[in-house]
Parts: structure tokens; sequence; C-alpha cells
């Protein structure tokens, strides 16, 4: 689905032969160029491209390409202008969950009206938000999963933007007044605090390690939906949280937190994802603005600064 995003990228570092300066030309970070190519590379089972600490060259396969590539992204620009210019006003309404969307999509909403002011990006953050399409949004970014039923009742249309790795994690401070927790079981004498939307009991923590399973009984603490609170919390030294590992990456960083049994991991994954009507599926406006968010969000959730 994302080719075409991908000839672009190796459009423009051939041309420019810099990763850095084909970032720039795009609006997006340099590590997403590079996945892009790492990418497209895997797609055609061969090396397009031989990089050393000065100097970018194609390879004869991506010499081949090339040409393939420049025609693609010439496409893509003229379309999107002609699309601009025969529609008048782009409105694009996005609704995101008042926990993650806040923290991962309206900081990048700034960044991508500078490249597309053309669009009127109207973006709404939802404590509750709606689970059939409506007249009042065309994109719903959020976590969890509202089910198949959801899905077909509503005939909506669901694109998986990550899996943001969960972590447990506690200050210092507050490890050295408790304990650390040796095994899971332990986790029942602690206070847990959790920031994420589970399928089943919200004060069962599953966790696993090499094919092994435990499920632990929580004592009831902090819960809510929105995992920025139960992070200040945690800083706060008021217990330990089940947080995305993006969000505690700068507090271990520093040794302002600490990771707590990380050799076991949690049984069910966190999962982003992108809603929108299946009528809307050709929409140039909801395509521009995923590509955007898997070039800038998705990065960050995967541990690469």
């Amino acid at each position: 689905m994302w080719l075409a995003s991908e000839m672009a990228a190796f459009a423009y570092v051939s041309e420019l032969k810099s990763f850095t300066a084909a970032a720039h030309a795009l609006g997006v970070p340099k590590v997403a160029v590079s996945r892009a190519i790492v990418s497209l590379e895997r797609r055609l089972g061969t090396r397009l491209l031989t990089r050393t600490t000065r100097r970018v060259a194609l390879t004869p396969a991506g010499t081949l390409l090339r040409p393939h590539c420049e025609r693609v992204l010439a496409e893509v620009e003229a379309a999107r202008a002609r699309f601009a210019t025969a529609t008048g006003e782009q409105r694009l309404r996005v609704v995101v969950d008042a926990g993650y969307g806040r923290m991962l999509v309206t900081p990048l909403v700034p960044r991508f009206m500078e490249h597309y002011g053309e669009v009127a990006l109207q973006v709404t953050v939802l404590d509750a938000l709606p689970s059939t399409p409506t007249d009042d949004w065309d994109l719903m970014i959020c976590s969890g999963d509202p089910g198949s039923e959801t899905l077909a009742r509503g005939a909506l249309v669901r694109l998986p933007l990550g899996n943001p790795l969960l972590i447990l994690c506690a200050t210092p401070a507050y490890l050295a007044r408790h304990g650390r927790p040796r095994a899971p079981a332990d986790l029942a004498e602690h206070t847990v605090m959790q920031g994420h939307s589970r399928e089943g009991s919200p004060d069962t923590l599953q966790l696993r390690r090499d094919g092994e399973q435990q499920s632990v009984r929580l004592r009831p603490a902090l819960r809510v939906n929105d995992p920025a609170l139960v992070h200040a919390s945690v800083a706060a030294s008021l217990g330990i949280g089940v947080l995305p590992e993006f969000l505690c990456r700068q507090g271990l960083a520093r040794d302002k937190l600490e990771r707590v049994l990380a050799d076991w991991s949690l049984s069910e994954p966190l999962e982003l994802g992108a809603i929108y009507p299946q009528s809307q599926a050709q929409s140039p406006l909801i395509r521009l603005f995923l590509e955007f968010l898997l070039a800038n969000m998705v990065p960050a959730l995967s541990g690469v600064s």
C-alpha cells in the first residue's frame, strides 16, 4: 500500500545523494527515509544504495530503478496538485483518543500544516470515541480494537499503525522504599497503575517469559485512559506504572525511572490504529494524512530517536 512512498523516498535520495537532504525535502525524519529504503530493498530483494560516512551511491540495481521511481514521484505530485486545484477547500476531520492521540498525533499537526497548508484540518480530542461512522468525522486514531462486529456494523476499515511496547517501570525512590519485585507474583504487594485500555479484567495483569505465562491480580489503584497521567504519577513515586516504552524512554536514559521485571513482557500488546468509513477508503486526504503519520509517528514507537 505504501510502495509509492518508498519509491518517492528513493527518488529523492538518488537525486540528492543524501538521506538528510531527502528527509528535509520530504518533511519527514531521517529515520523514516532510511526505513523506506530498507523496506523497498526487501520488497525487491536487492541492494539499491551503498552508504559510507561521506557519500551515498547507487548500486547497478538502484541505477535501473531510479527512472521508475522518478516517474512515480512525478505522478504522485501531479495528482496531489490536480486534486488541490479541482476541489477547492480540502477538509479532513480527525478524532483522536484523549490519551495516545494527545501525545502522538496532536504534536504533529503543526508540522503537517506546514507542508499541507491547503488542507482544512480539524482535530478533535475525545474521551469517548464514537463506534460508528457519523457526519462529524472522517478519520479516527485510537488505541485498542473496536472489534470485528463493530467494524462490520459500521462499515469501517481499520489500518494498524503500530504496537508500542508496554513496560513496567517505577522510580528508584519508590523501589527503594517498597522493594524491587523479583517475580510477577510480587506485583500483588505493590501499587500498580495502568494507562491503556485492555480486554478482560482491568485489575489482572498477564505476563509471559520464554513460553511461561503468569496472571497477577493487582491491588486497585489508578486506572485511567490517559497514560500521561499515569506517567506523572509514576514520576511522583506513587507506584509502578504499566506504560508505553516511548513515554518512559527519557526517564530511563536519565536513570529517573527503572524497568521492573524487565525479563517479562506483557501478554496483551497495545494496538494503535486508524479507522475510517469504507466509503472513504479512496480518499486522497485520508491517505495523505496516514502516510504522514506512518512517516513521523510510527518511528517514535519503535525505539528509534
